[in-house]
């Protein structure tokens, strides 16, 4: 009796198993079709020269060495100084500007709100190449073109994607918080400190990891502006200078493109909560 009843729980296990791969095999596809090339990047980082980019799929033996080669190959720790530069500067400017621009178009009653909320949508709608060549006119007369601050100070000014995040996610919070908020004494900016950026952690966490990931991985920006100056490059742009001097060396340029990844990959894993939380709640009203 007891064999048969653990016979029985046994197949109910696999029922509920195969049950649950059924459900979400759509899911587990995609997911498949993404993780695939990223394992086939940092086995590929760890094969020898001779086995790389061939049939064989898993290192015949492993050589942990490639990681710190690529580091005597390039100056990538230069490289990796100039990207975090650029990517937590950009991704602070873009916070100081956003925030108060969303509480604005969120929270505050003014004339021409509406109008101010269509053209920040009309700026994320605008190619980013149809502005290439008159802010490089406007940042070679200032004499900036040869660094990376004209990447930079823009965030200071307007990053339309994030206001318009930050904004669908101010309109979650009840406005019952901010009249309360009123009613002990706090004026627009204290509320907005005090009350409004404390609930909306998880979307700044979510627009702040956008805006990283994004300038981390910016590659025509750097090429544009720092392009002449190599002490000027950050990680993307040294990846494709490094791939094409070791091109017939495909082990490090996977152990630099692994390098270059790792960073990102650890930020998102610790943010993902927040990141996520941000995402869901950023479209719920309109």
């Amino acid at each position: 009796m007891a064999g048969l009843t653990a016979g029985r729980s046994r197949r109910s296990g696999r029922g509920e198993v195969m049950r649950w791969i059924a459900t979400h095999s759509i899911g587990l596809a995609i997911g498949v079709m993404f993780v695939l090339p990223l394992v086939f990047v940092v086995l590929t980082a760890f094969m020898s020269d001779r086995q790389a980019l061939t049939s064989d799929l898993w290192p015949r033996s492993w050589h942990p060495e490639n990681l710190a080669e690529v580091f005597h190959r390039a100056p990538l720790l230069r490289y990796l100084g100039n990207s975090l530069l650029y990517s937590l500067l950009a991704t602070a400017g873009m916070l100081l500007s956003s925030v108060p621009a969303a509480y604005a178009l969120a929270r505050m009653r003014w004339r021409g709100r509406q109008a101010a909320f269509l053209v920040v949508i009309a700026a994320m709608m605008l190619p980013p190449q149809v502005l290439s060549v008159p802010l490089y006119v406007l940042w070679a007369r200032l004499h900036l073109t040869g660094t990376l601050w004209p990447l930079i100070l823009p965030y200071f000014l307007v990053d339309a994607f994030s206001i318009f995040l930050l904004r669908q996610f101010f309109l979650t919070i009840p406005q019952s918080y901010l009249d309360a908020a009123r009613v002990d004494g706090c004026g627009d900016l204290r509320a907005l400190l005090r009350v409004l950026v404390p609930m909306a952690r998880p979307g700044i966490a979510a627009v702040s990891l956008f805006c990283f990931m994004y300038t981390w991985n910016d590659y025509f920006g750097p090429l544009l502006y720092a392009g002449e100056d190599p002490d000027q490059w950050t990680l993307s742009l040294a990846l494709a200078s490094f791939r094409g001097a070791h091109q017939v060396q495909w082990n490090l340029t996977m152990a630099a493109t692994v390098v270059v990844m790792l960073p990102v990959i650890l930020l998102f894993l610790f943010a993902q909560k927040s990141f996520v939380r941000g995402i869901t709640f950023t479209g719920v009203k309109g």
